[in-house]
């Protein structure tokens, strides 16, 4: 027993030792565990935060490719709007380019135009010049030469001055062009050789001299008295099938007829001078031989062809 309780005293010394060096150790471990324990609150503590501030980088990242996305779009809408536009100052480029050709183009027109207006109203008063020198050629022929022309179904000659005895009495006669032949409707009064002035007008085509013809026929006719009877008077229309080289006969046969007769007044007048000193009166100086002979020289009575 003795020596057990040696043992057990030697012993004990020991295994407070090992307990006291056991309780530090678990001292240290407990004090390294609280340590470690307190560092983790703290880490997690951190990485909590660290987690929000990541939720808000995040939200920012997504905010911030969100604004680059739209400003991405709006750079390529941007450089599209910059291309569509190019595109339209190409076309507007080539617009006004075709503008000012078309500009010089009407510039051109316009020009022609003027110049073409200009020589319609340089025509068109030489038109009415002659037209009006026409007019008082036929206001002479009317007065002096006793010359009316009116149309209708075909051109009417009607002679005043032919019968000394009665001057205002109307000699006339209707001539009618169609499908190249001259017909005369009708003629008063009737004359022998109408028939053969016919036939030599279809083939001559000489209108003037077919008319003066006629009127001297006329005043031959007075003269001799040597008109047909009743019987031949029957005959009005006479159709003498020649083909004739004009195309028709209008009002400007009138005028053509005037002008062409203009050249033979002389003639005529000396030939009814004895009958134009019975029509003096008012109107003696114009009907005076010497008025006859200055309005034949006036250039206002030479009608243009």
């Amino acid at each position: 027993m003795e020596e057990l309780r040696l043992v057990c005293d030697r012993e004990i010394p020991i295994q407070q030792q090992r307990i006291d060096a056991a309780t530090r150790s678990f001292k240290k471990s407990l004090d390294s565990t609280k340590a470690q324990a307190q560092e983790t609150l703290q880490l997690q503590s951190k990485l909590g935060k660290l987690k929000v501030e990541l939720r808000e980088l995040e939200d920012k990242l997504v905010k911030a490719l969100a604004v680059k996305t739209r400003k991405e779009a709006k750079q390529i809408a941007v450089a599209d709007s910059i291309s569509a536009t190019k595109d339209k100052v190409e076309e507007l480029r080539g617009i006004v380019e075709n503008q000012r050709a078309r500009k010089d183009e009407y510039a051109a027109i316009i020009s022609q135009q003027a110049d073409e207006l200009k020589a319609c109203e340089e025509k068109h008063n030489q038109t009415a010049e002659q037209r009006e020198e026409i007019e008082e050629a036929i206001a002479w022929y009317n007065k002096v030469l006793g010359l009316r022309i009116e149309c209708g179904h075909g051109v009417k000659f009607i002679f005043t001055n032919i019968d000394a005895n009665n001057q205002d009495k109307e000699y006339f006669f209707t001539v009618r062009h169609g499908n190249d032949v001259y017909t005369l409707i009708e003629c008063d009064p009737q004359l022998n050789d109408a028939k053969e002035l016919l036939r030599e007008l279809n083939t001559s085509n000489g209108l003037f001299k077919f008319v003066r013809t006629m009127r001297e026929k006329f005043q031959a006719a007075v003269t001799h008295g040597t008109f047909p009877d009743i019987a031949s008077r029957d005959q009005d229309t006479f159709m003498i099938s020649v083909s004739a080289p004009v195309s028709s006969i209008s009002t400007d046969s009138r005028s053509e007829f005037l002008s062409q007769q203009q050249e033979h007044q002389s003639d005529e007048h000396n030939r009814n001078s004895k009958k134009l000193d019975r029509a003096k009166g008012s109107r003696a100086a114009l009907l005076s031989p010497g008025s006859a002979s200055s309005l034949r020289r006036s250039p206002r009575f030479k009608v243009k062809r």
